[in-house]
Formats: C-alpha cells, sequence, structure tokens
C-alpha cells in the first residue's frame, strides 16, 4: 500500500482514506494468555482460546463519522486497536484490514493516522500551548515557525484560546476541565494533520455538553476535511447520535449490524421491535442485540491458521523507507527542553531535592562536625562511617524519580509509536538534562558538609574530587532508576525491587562485611555494588597520596602507630585505583543507560510489531 509519509498541513481536503475489514477474526493467541484464560475459568480448555472477534466485515468511509457500539465485552477496543494498527496483521487469526481497497502498512499508516487512547497520557505540569507545540516540533519538519502556526490554529479550531496558557493538571488539580482535556489528547494527534482518526471512547468521563462539544468537533473535521474518524462509544445520547454517520454494532465478537442509524431503525421494525419514546435507537438495539445476531457463516474450527509470514497483510508490499520529521540532533533538543520544563515545574524533583542536598549537607556536617581533624581508631572508624552513611544517602534519593520515569514511559511509547522520535534520542535527551541538575544538587550538598566536617583541607583538589565522586553517585543511581523503570510494569514493583538491590548492594559493598568474608557465590554482588566504588574513592581521596604518607591518623603510648598510606594497605586500596574506580562508576552510568535503551526499544518494537 502506498502512503505519503509526510502529509501537508495546510488547509484543504486531504487524499480520502477508505478502511475495510473482510472477515476479522481476533483470539488470545500467546501461550500465556492462554494459559490465563484457562486457568481464571474464563474459557473451556477442550473448546479452545477465545475469540474476540469473529469474522466481522465493517468499513469506515471518508468525510464520516463511523462508531463502534456494543455492549462491554462485545470487541469494541480490540477492533479499533486492529484498525489503528496496534495489534499487527501477524497476530490476526483470520481475515485482512484494507485501506483503499490495498492491504494496510502498519508502519506507514501510522504516520498518515491519528489514535487518541482513552486514558489520556499528557504531561501534567505543562500548559495546554506547550503540550501541542512539543508534539507539532516532534512530529512536522519545518522547524519552530511552521510548528507555532499549526498550534495556533489548532487552538482555534479546537476551542482551547481560552486556556492556552494553563497546564494540563491531573486529578482533582487540573488545570483544565475534563471536556477541554480530552480536546488536547485529540490535539497531540492531530498536528500532524491525519487523513484519518481513531479514538477510543472520547466521551468517557465527560458530561453531556463537553461530550456533545467533542463529538461537534470531530463531525466538522469529518465534513470540512474530508477525515475519516472512527470510534468507540458505549451509550451516546441522542444529540451525539445524530452527528454519527454509520454504526458497526458488535455482539460477542460479532458485527451484527454495519450502516447507518436508519438502516438499524429498519432491522429493528423488521424484527418485531418497537423503539420507546424516550429510547434512542442504538441503545434499544443495544438491549434487544440478541436478537440481531446472525450466526457467523464460519466454522471457527476452520479458520486460516496458515503461518503470518503467508498471509498478504503481513507481506511487505511496496515498502517505502521511514523518514523522521527531525534529524536526531533536533529530537535531542526539543526533547531535552521538554524535560527541563518538567523537572523545574516539578516540586517533588526539583524544590525538594535541592533543599533536601543543602539541608542534608548542613545537618550531616554540625553533626560530624570537625571529626576529620580528630586523631584514634574510633575518630577513624566515625569517619567512614560518614563515608557510608553519605553514600547510603545519596543512592537512597533519587528512587523518587520512579513515578516520573513510569509516567514518560507511557508517553514515550505511544510517541514512539507514531514515529514521532527515536527512542535513543529520548534515552540521550533524558541523560545531558540531568547532568548538570545532578551537578547542582551534589555541589550543593558538597560545599557545606566539606569543610563542616573537617575532611582534607591541604589542596582544593580533594574538594573537587570529592565533589566529582558524589556527581558520579548521583548519576549512577539516577541511571539505575532509570534502567529499572523501564523495566518494571508499575511503582510498586520498581519500588521493591530498587529498593531490595540497593539494600543488596550496601550489603556486598565491603563495609559491612569484610571482602575475604562474603560467599565465593556471592563475591559477584561485591563488584557490581553501587556503593563499592565511591566509598573506596572517598577513603583514598582522605588518606591517600603523598599527604596520606605524613598524616597520623592514630597513636599509641604518644607514638604515631598507623599512617593514612597504612590505613589504605590494610584495606587493600591502592592510589591508583582512585582513577580506575571513577572509570568503573563511568561505566555503571553508561551501562545502566544503555540497557535502559535496549528495554524501552524492545517495550515499543514488540508494542508496534
Amino acid at each position: 500500500m502506498e502512503l505519503p509519509v509526510k502529509s501537508p498541513v495546510a488547509g484543504g481536503r486531504k487524499a480520502p482514506y477508505r478502511l475495510e475489514t473482510k472477515n476479522l477474526s481476533y483470539k488470545l493467541s500467546s501461550k500465556f494468555e492462554e494459559f490465563g484464560w484457562v486457568f481464571c475459568g474464563l474459557i473451556n480448555p477442550e473448546r479452545g482460546p477465545k475469540f474476540i472477534l469473529k469474522g466481522v466485515n465493517c468499513e469506515a468511509r471518508p468525510g464520516e463519522i463511523t462508531a463502534i457500539a456494543g455492549p462491554s465485552g462485545a470487541g469494541k477496543t480490540t477492533l479499533l486497536e486492529i484498525l489503528a494498527g496496534r495489534i499487527p496483521p501477524c497476530k490476526v487469526s483470520s481475515g485482512e484490514v484494507l485501506v483503499n481497497d490495498r492491504p494496510v502498512d502498519n508502519k506507514l499508516f501510522r504516520r498518515v493516522s491519528g489514535y487518541v487512547t482513552q486514558d489520556d497520557a499528557l504531561f501534567p505540569l505543562l500548559t495546554v500551548e506547550e503540550t501541542l507545540m512539543y508534539s507539532a516540533l516532534l512530529r512536522l519538519p519545518g522547524g519552530r515557525k511552521e510548528a507555532s502556526s499549526r498550534v495556533e490554529g489548532l487552538l482555534k479550531e479546537l476551542g482551547l484560546e481560552h486556556v492556552a496558557g494553563s497546564r494540563i493538571g491531573e486529578g482533582s488539580n487540573s488545570g483544565i476541565s475534563g471536556g477541554e482535556r480530552r480536546r488536547v489528547s485529540i490535539g497531540v494527534d492531530l498536528v500532524h494533520d491525519p487523513a484519518v482518526i481513531l479514538i477510543d471512547e472520547p466521551t468517557s468521563g465527560l458530561d453531556s455538553a463537553s461530550a456533545l462539544h467533542v463529538v461537534t468537533l470531530l463531525k466538522s473535521m469529518a465534513v470540512n476535511q474530508g477525515k475519516t474518524i472512527v470510534l468507540t462509544i458505549h451509550q451516546p445520547g441522542f444529540r451525539i447520535l445524530q452527528l454519527v454517520d454509520r454504526i458497526v454494532l458488535l455482539s460477542n465478537g460479532v458485527a451484527v449490524h454495519n450502516g447507518t442509524l436508519n438502516l438499524l431503525e429498519e432491522r429493528l421494525m423488521f424484527a418485531d421491535h418497537r423503539i420507546p419514546r424516550h429510547v434512542n435507537v442504538l441503545e434499544f438495539a443495544i438491549d434487544v442485540i440478541e436478537s440481531l445476531a446472525v450466526p457467523n457463516s464460519e466454522s471457527l474450527s476452520n479458520i486460516n491458521r496458515e503461518d503470518c509470514r503467508m498471509r498478504s497483510p503481513c507481506m511487505n508490499l511496496e515498502r517505502k523507507l521511514l523518514f523522521y520529521p527531525n534529524s536526531r540532533l533536533e529530537e535531542v533538543f526539543i526533547l531535552g527542553q521538554r524535560f527541563c520544563s518538567n523537572i523545574f515545574r516539578t516540586k517533588q524533583l526539583f524544590a525538594t531535592r535541592v533543599i533536601q542536598a543543602l539541608v542534608a549537607g548542613f545537618v550531616l556536617g554540625t553533626i560530624y562536625f570537625n571529626v576529620g581533624n580528630d586523631k584514634g581508631r574510633i575518630a577513624l572508624q566515625t569517619q567512614t562511617g560518614f563515608f557510608a552513611f553519605t553514600l547510603t544517602f545519596l543512592l537512597s534519593s533519587t528512587t523518587e524519580g520512579l513515578p516520573i520515569f513510569l509516567q514518560e514511559r507511557r508517553i514515550l511509547m505511544r510517541e514512539t509509536s507514531r514515529g514521532a522520535y527515536r527512542v535513543s534520542s529520548y534515552v540521550l535527551a533524558n541523560t545531558i538534562v540531568f547532568l548538570p541538575f545532578l551537578l547542582m544538587v551534589g555541589i550543593l550538598f558538597t560545599s557545606p558538609v566539606y569543610w563542616l566536617v573537617g575532611l582534607r583541607r591541604d589542596t582544593i583538589y580533594a574538594f573537587l574530587y570529592f565533589s566529582l565522586v558524589v556527581w558520579m553517585v548521583l548519576l549512577m543511581s539516577n541511571s539505575f532508576v532509570a534502567c529499572f523503570s523501564a523495566l518494571v510494569p508499575n511503582f510498586i514493583m520498581g519500588n521493591s525491587v530498587i529498593a531490595g538491590l540497593m539494600g543488596s548492594f550496601f550489603l556486598f559493598s565491603g563495609y559491612f562485611i569484610a571482602k575475604d568474608k562474603i560467599p565465593s557465590y556471592w563475591i559477584f554482588m561485591h563488584y557490581l555494588s553501587l556503593f563499592k566504588y565511591p566509598f573506596e574513592c572517598f577513603l583514598i581521596n582522605e588518606f591517600g597520596g603523598k599527604q596520606g604518607q605524613r598524616r597520623c591518623i592514630e597513636f599509641e603510648y604518644g607514638e604515631c602507630s598507623l599512617l593514612g598510606s597504612g590505613f589504605l594497605r590494610q584495606q587493600d586500596l591502592k592510589d591508583s585505583q582512585k582513577w580506575s574506580n571513577l572509570a568503573v562508576m563511568l561505566g555503571f552510568i553508561i551501562g545502566y543507560r544503555v540497557l535502559c535503551l535496549f528495554i524501552l526499544w524492545y517495550r515499543c518494537y514488540r508494542a508496534i510489531n
């Protein structure tokens, strides 16, 4: 199927797209899913897996609104996801999806269509205008000028000009109404002026006036711009129903009606049903849907189970190269701007972290005040305890970024599935933005604590090295959280996994149990510990170098019994490890980021293939 990769944004009608399904059937195909359904008792294992859709034939025409309706569990969202390319043809049991009478190419079709999910995946701290602007910058070529022009027109078209400067918000703190929020979600997928719009439950959770406003807006787009609009709807009001051109009525995965509302009314009358005065046609049809159901003409046992590679919808017909609207550098710059906006407006991540670092530095400094100038074994133990607690605090403090990473992951998967940007650009932009932010946090912590504790003062380089290690620790922890936020399914599991692994890193670091006392089958955890390497760096920075060969840290009978260099030898540490450990820490930072990239790429790839 030949589809234009880049579509014009200028006014006027675009090339029409007619969507059609032919004998479309879909079932739970994965073994894991089948086991889950059988285990839950939802299907009879002797009869095989449950079919969500069975031999569905329907169509959606340009210039019209086609509504997929039916009771809960009828397969409405599944059919919409197949039309939108969210469920690949290879996973469809039989049948095919056609666009202008040709098999659909999902990757290309996603470039000329817009898919709006039922849940609004938006950044709550961005304004309405900023949300649309970032979407336009990522999905349109031509730079900021063209994006601004498109956003200006879109705000007017969507009726959002009066709330352009309001933040999206969420929950009870929402800065805009539910109807306005829904229109923003629709606008995010309209910035590239798609020829086909697919929306899951556009009226869900809205009052009747807001719901009517949204559907009226969609109707004007269909009529005035010739767009093909497909939406799912449960039980629309009478006024909304009058705006719908075609109805696809599903019952247990079977299409019992595909046509106009008038035709549906005629079918009801032909089946000897009289529609009550205060009930609309669709609502009544759903109530008596069993009487409209037509047995599937084809036995499910005869459904074609041929390998997907042999079916035409899975073939690469006239495939074109997929281009991104922006270069990789431009993507990183745009995403970096958006990251900065979110960070500086997230009080929990910005203000709290800044205040926390500054206060913690002063509090720890007063608790361990001037301990670096004390002598003796107790003072030495206190000083090493300060280093250990500092690392515990620094490594544990960045887990609060987990919910933000998880929220961004949902938006990332949605945007990359539509070809807005590369996953690698997202990871790179995220990394670059956190570099100066965490450097600032690190300096706010080290500046008071280093001098109050009385750590090494013979050279400024010792303070700079200490600050560098703190910065690297923060980056390591941030990369670690980013990696596991890409892996875990939700916040509860993510928090548990991260807390458990951090505890293991502390235990196997060599501080709580000596390296030679760790069982051989657990020694790998010692070398994987994020705690080990910066702790050793702190010790070498404080007791190593030429100053360590002269500095006495322990006296016995009035004479020096232990020099700084001697203490390092007891710990099996060398001055050269001062830099090799930093290299290992850098390796952890890069390694976790690369692992995060591969996990996110796999998630996004699996979602669209």
